[in-house]
């Protein structure tokens, strides 16, 4: 079997680059520059002595995050200080990262949504520095899809279960 690796021996990153010239793929670009030009808020920094402002940040559109969510998965068990090293070292930043790792007790769900058909577990850190599954006994067979247009997944498996009108 051929090896999927990096040529530099460093490990591949944890997301990937989505086809944004596919049909139907919404940028949401345009002229939100030019919409605040000659603003109150513009004319007051100006005031103030700012003379350019900045046409605002860079959008970060078309990273799918899902090698991020199997990763995670995969490391259930783990010690929670290797597992986000090791995923922040592969990451264009850390905030996925706690799209499905709660920080908080009250912010505990037994799956995420993490895309349109895409669910997840959701997942903690123990009192034991061990990364965990809220709710580990939750299948592909427990969830229903919200719709019939699209394919459900769990985990990256389909869901079981019809869609009830």
């Amino acid at each position: 079997m051929a090896h999927r690796g990096r040529h530099d021996g460093a490990k591949e990153p944890l997301y990937r680059k989505v086809n944004t010239l596919a049909r139907l793929v919404r940028h949401h670009s345009g002229g939100e520059a030019r919409w605040d030009r000659n603003t109150r808020a513009t004319e007051a920094a100006i005031a103030e002595g700012v003379t350019s402002a900045g046409m605002g940040g860079k959008v970060r559109r078309g990273l799918d995050y899902t090698p991020l969510y199997r990763f995670l998965l995969s490391k259930v068990g783990e010690d929670w200080d290797e597992v986000y090293s090791e995923a922040v070292a592969r990451l264009d930043r850390p905030d996925p990262i706690f799209r499905m790792v709660a920080r908080l007790p009250e912010d505990r769900q037994p799956f995420v949504w993490l895309g349109e058909s895409s669910r997840f577990s959701g997942l903690y850190v123990d009192d034991h520095n061990r990364l965990q599954k809220v709710a580990p006994d939750l299948t592909a067979d427990d969830l229903e899809p919200l719709c019939r247009c699209c394919t459900h997944t769990f985990n990256g498996q389909r869901l079981t279960r019809p869609y009830r009108d």
